[in-house]
């Protein structure tokens, strides 16, 4: 290894100092060039968004275990009980059926109380936000 003398040390400090000048660094301009239809798939995500809401109200469970038995059972629930609203929420591995949006435990027990006839297995929740 070559040490170099006082004078080309300076010499080459001079050189990266002047030639670093020129070097400028990224622009703070940036441009997003984004497609028309990305809004329109945010706002429908918005949607689905806003209508599963998991409020601090009661919920009754009238299934728990696979995809499409559970499909079947939301549907035939839905037929039978028009004024209730029934979801389908998958929490892993299983797929639950919930029924309603009881403001008071009172509600939903009177309701839990009825569905018991036809849901043995119905249990009252409430879901965490």
């Amino acid at each position: 290894m070559k040490i170099l003398t006082p004078k080309h040390l300076f010499l080459s400090l001079l050189f990266l100092g002047l030639s670093s000048q020129k070097i400028y660094a990224q622009d703070a301009n940036v441009t997003v060039n984004q497609d028309p239809k990305f809004e329109q798939l945010l706002s429908e995500k918005r949607k689905i968004n806003s209508s599963l809401t998991i409020t601090d109200r009661y919920k009754i469970q009238i299934y728990s275990g696979e995809s499409e038995t559970a499909k079947k059972t939301l549907g035939d629930f839905r037929k039978e009980f028009k004024n209730y609203d029934g979801t389908i929420v998958f929490n892993t591995p299983v797929y639950k059926v919930w029924i309603g949006n009881f403001k008071t435990r009172i509600e939903a027990e009177r309701n839990l109380s009825l569905l018991k006839k036809k849901y043995p297995n119905a249990l009252l929740i409430r879901p965490n936000k």
